[in-house]
This record gives structure tokens, C-alpha cells and sequence, in this order.
């Protein structure tokens, strides 16, 4: 185990008049003459100095040392094989059963956390949160606006104090189910977009929006949690991954140590959707990223009924070619293989089905492509993704956004409200399948590469773990490729999160990541501009594109 933070269970002699060292000189000459020593330099933080001395003394120069990795900084180069340097932080009696971190997905939308046993590696707790910053905008763009607000930049300290309350109560949580108190968590690793990380740090993100697109700071150093407010360990060492520009943050360096993309000897990519569409491609040679405004339809936070996953979410849909029916599977209902009915259809809807399966509230964003992909397949919508009303039949409404299609009806649904999908959720979705096709191709056109180049395709996140690749190549969103080629990869930046604390050679892969990578900006990209236009139809402008995907007449 290399874990962040470490403890190294040690004797050292008293002191006595034929040795008068220092209390904490003679702490360190036992710390770096232990067996187990592998780091470089040591040093005692300012703010421990007195409490690490008399705890030393007080276990009567005997017990156990707890120690923090100094990871190398990310923006300068870095001897591979030096050995790290640490700091001696605190000083126990024994050595502790167990040390809790915390490892966080920082999202616009929601948090998601692992609490990890940095001795064994073991996962102790998880569990996720809604982002209370929701309340100043529901997007990046009206929170930056929302920051600049106030004297003295009032409203970036209440963003900043709204996502340190939400760490602290998940912390909180995730500690009692294991009869913890969260100040006994030691260590806190987060990845977040650039955005979210300067309201983490309190950092003004007023130039992240603005030519040229700069942040405060791509890689800051660790913080004591006691500095940032947080209910941890007041030493525990809080660590921002870095990132690489405004749209490029640590959470796509976690999910490329997660995929070991920076290690594949072939060209991968990888795809993470969330507030944004960020894809990656490269291998241990090269990296070349890109961030594009393609997803919060995807995610289904457009369409008025659109929602995360969650349960009483419709997954997934299907519609008979020929007769128009239409059945859904809802998420919190058995998967349709373990449902009565034909194999690979979900059973008639209504609310006799089965045992009480949920009843559908929404329509979560793999929903939202099933969906549009049936209706093209069934003759309902036509290759710009317009209705087709002489072939709506029953499920025709007219409601407050025009004309829309029923997907599950009153009865059927949770509270009797009908879940609708409108020509404006359509026309939102269709925005993002073209700008995720654009991305795409603008990133392999930069790299000079097509996309059978590519061994495999990551896509990670909710996104990732709920959709239907098929569906996403009939409507033109993402390449025409073998199915296999693409592999769902759940949240990759907490995976790349948990595994930065727990791993050395991650921490300085992550370091020599953001050194290396290449950066795209699309916003002034031309050629972006031009393939997206090309992509807003079904499959594409380009049919031969997509091979596959048979045009309804």
C-alpha cells in the first residue's frame, strides 16, 4: 500500500544528558531510520510542531507516526524515480484499526463519495448528495455570474461556503455508518471541473468564461482542512486534482487514471458526460482532449419531464415498427429478461404489470435517446427529428411547449401526470447528439486519425452506465463502430479520486498527465462550427457515415 497518508509504529531512545537532541529532531532521525522509510525529505508542518512534540513525548517516545505524502507538483517536471517527501503530522499512542479518506466526485449537480480504509484499500461507505450551489444556477455560466455578485465578491462565499457544508454533511454521513465521527476522516482527495474547483477553494472564476479562458490556478497545492472549514481531521490533507484549462479539470485527469488511458499502446478514448461532453484521446505516447456544451440533454436536464437516473426514471424504450406500441422500462423494476413477456421486449405498461413496479415520474437521458431512436425507426420523427402527426396516432398531445408525443399515460404514470416528451425537448436533444458527433470528430480530425483507429471507447458516468450504444449510433450521436468498441465505465473521476489516494504511482501519473496533454478549445474552432451543422440530422448529413442505419421511408 502507498496510500496518501501513512503511519510508520516506532521507538526512539529517551533523551538523557549524553543526548540531548530536540524532541521533534529525535522523532524524525527515528521516522527516517525506520525500516519501512521510503520517502525522501521530512519535515513538521508549522501548525503541528507543538502538538506532534508533546504528543511524543507524552506516549513517552513510543507509538506511532502518522505521516502525508508531498505529491509532486503538477505543472513542473518531476524526477520519476526520486523518492517522495512527507510531512510528520501527528503522533499516537498505538496505531489506529483503521484510517478512513474521503474521496469525492465534485459535480455540478450532484456529489458523489467513497470513505476508503487507506490501510487495507477497502471501501467502508459511499454515498451522494445534491449540489446545494443549485440554488444560485442551475448551470456553471449563471454561478459565475452569481459569484461575481456582492461586495467583496459576497456571492462567491456563499457558493463557497454551500459546497463545504454539502462535503461536511456527506462526510458526516458516509463517518456514522461505520460509527465514525467525521473528524476522524484523514485524508480528502476531490475532482471537479475547473469551475467547481475555484468555488471549492474560493478562487474568483470570473476569467474562465472570458477570452482567453484562464483560471486562477490549474494545479493549487494541498490545504489543511482546518483551513477550508471542513469537519475532518483538522490536519487531514485536502487535494484538489488538477486540471488542465477552464474546461478541463480534474475530473477528466481522474477518469484517464481510472481508464489507464495514459498507459493503452493503442489510441483509446474516452467520453464523460455530464454538464459537459469531454472526451479524451490518446495512449501512453500522446493525449488530446476536448469540452463541448453536449450535455445536459443528455443527462436529461432539458426535456421538461427529463431527469437523472433515479428510481421511477424510464431507461429505456422501445416502439413495434409496424403496430406503433410502445413499452418502457422503468429503473427500480426488474430488467425485462426476469419480466413476463417476449425475449428483448419489456412487457405492456400499465399499472397491472407484474408485482407494483414503480410507476414512471420521468425520463432520464439514455431514455430520452431510446426514445428518439424508436420514434425515427418507427416513421414518427423525421431525419431532422421533427414529429410526423399523421403517425402520432394516440399519443399525439398539444401542450403548453406544442405538440408532443405521450410515453406513458395518466394512469400509468406516478401521480397521474402523463410523462410527455415535446417537440422542444426533441429539438434540444437533437442540439446535443450534433454537438456530441461534432466533438468527436473534430477531436480525430485535429489528431489526423479516423475512428476505427480507436481500440476501445470509454463512456463514462451515468451517461455511460445507461446507455443503449445502438440507439446512440442510430441517431448519429456517436461513431458507427462495433458495438464492443465501447465500454461503460460508471463514474470514472471518484474512481480516479479513490485511487489517488491509495496509490502512488497514480498520484505522480497524474502529475505528468497535466504536463503532457494537449488541450483543444472549441469555442473559437472553426471546423467544429461546420461539423456540427453537418450532424444535425438523423444519422447525419453524411449517410455513409453510418452504414449501419437503415432510413425509414
Amino acid at each position: 500500500m502507498s496510500a496518501l497518508v501513512r503511519i510508520l509504529s516506532l521507538a526512539a531512545p529517551p533523551p538523557s544528558l549524553d543526548d540531548n537532541t530536540g524532541d521533534l529532531d529525535r522523532l524524525q532521525r527515528a521516522v527516517t531510520g525506520h525500516p519501512e522509510w521510503g520517502g525522501g525529505g521530512l519535515r513538521v508542518p508549522y501548525r503541528c510542531l507543538a502538538a506532534v512534540a508533546a504528543d511524543f513525548r507524552g506516549c513517552g517516545f513510543k507509538g506511532t507516526a502518522v505521516l502525508h505524502e508531498i505529491p509532486p507538483p503538477a505543472g513542473l517536471p518531476v524526477d520519476e524515480g526520486a523518492a517522495p517527501d512527507f510531512e510528520l503530522v501527528d503522533f499516537l499512542p498505538a496505531p489506529p484499526a483503521c484510517l478512513p479518506a474521503l474521496a469525492l466526485d465534485l459535480g455540478t449537480t450532484h456529489l458523489e463519495a467513497v470513505l476508503l480504509d487507506l490501510l487495507s484499500g477497502a471501501e467502508l461507505a459511499r454515498g451522494n448528495r445534491a449540489n446545494s450551489q443549485i440554488a444560485y444556477g442551475a448551470d456553471i455560466l449563471s454561478r459565475i455570474q452569481a459569484a461575481g455578485q456582492g461586495e467583496r465578491l459576497s456571492g462567491l462565499v456563499e457558493l463557497h461556503r454551500a459546497v463545504i457544508a454539502d462535503v461536511n454533511v456527506l462526510a458526516t454521513e458516509l463517518a456514522a455508518q461505520i460509527g465514525m465521527k467525521s473528524e476522524q476522516i484523514r485524508a480528502l482527495s476531490l475532482a471537479g471541473n475547473t469551475v467547481m474547483g475555484h468555488f471549492f477553494l474560493q478562487l474568483n472564476p470570473y476569467h474562465l468564461c472570458r477570452e482567453p479562458y484562464i483560471p486562477v490556478v490549474n494545479a493549487p497545492g494541498p490545504a489543511a482542512a482546518a483551513e477550508l472549514g471542513l469537519a475532518l481531521h483538522p490536519a487531514a490533507p485536502v487535494h484538489l486534482l488538477p486540471g488542465v484549462g477552464s474546461y478541463f479539470g480534474g475530473d477528466l485527469l481522474a477518469g484517464i487514471v481510472a481508464c489507464d488511458l495514459d498507459q493503452a499502446e493503442e489510441p483509446a478514448m474516452l467520453i464523460d458526460v455530464g454538464t459537459n461532453a469531454e472526451v479524451v484521446v490518446g495512449c501512453r505516447d500522446w493525449l488530446v482532449a476536448c469540452a463541448g456544451a453536449a450535455g445536459p440533454a443528455l443527462e436529461g436536464g432539458v426535456a421538461k419531464m427529463g431527469m437523472r437516473a433515479g428510481a421511477g426514471v424510464i431507461e429505456r424504450v422501445k416502439i413495434e415498427p409496424t403496430t406503433g406500441e410502445l413499452s418502457y422500462q422503468v429503473i427500480g423494476e426488474p430488467p425485462a429478461a426476469e419480466r413476463p413477456g417476449k425475449e428483448g421486449e419489456f412487457p405492456a405498461n400499465g399499472p397491472e404489470r407484474g408485482s407494483e413496479p414503480p410507476r414512471p415520474r420521468g425520463i432520464c437521458g439514455s431514455g430520452m435517446i431510446d426514445l428518439m431512436a424508436e420514434l425515427f425507426m418507427a416513421g414518427i420523427i423525421d431525419i431532422r427529428g421533427k414529429f410526423r402527426p399523421e403517425r402520432m396516432g394516440g399519443r399525439q398531445l398539444t401542450g403548453p411547449d406544442g405538440l408532443a408525443f405521450v410515453v406513458a399515460f395518466p394512469e400509468e404514470a406516478a401521480g397521474g401526470e402523463a410523462v410527455t416528451v415535446s417537440q422542444v425537448d426533441l429539438d434540444a436533444l437533437m442540439r446535443s447528439k450534433a454537438a456530441m458527433y461534432a466533438i468527436l470528430g473534430t477531436l480525430m480530425e485535429k489528431v489526423g486519425l479516423p475512428f476505427t483507429a480507436l481500440a476501445c471507447i470509454y463512456v463514462a458516468g451515468a451517461f455511460g452506465r445507461h446507455i443503449n450504444p445502438r440507439q446512440a449510433v442510430v441517431l448519429g450521436m456517436i461513431p458507427d463502430l462495433p458495438l464492443d468498441t465501447y465500454r461503460p465505465v460508471g463514474n470514472s473521476s471518484l474512481a480516479g479520486a479513490c485511487r489517488y489516494l491509495l496509490e502512488a504511482g497514480v498520484r505522480r501519473r497524474i502529475a505528468a498527465v497535466a504536463r503532457k496533454i494537449t488541450y483543444i478549445e472549441l469555442n473559437v474552432n472553426h471546423e467544429f462550427m461546420i461539423r456540427f451543422s453537418g450532424s444535425r440530422f438523423i444519422p447525419h448529413t453524411d449517410r455513409g457515415l453510418f452504414p449501419s442505419v437503415v432510413v425509414p421511408e
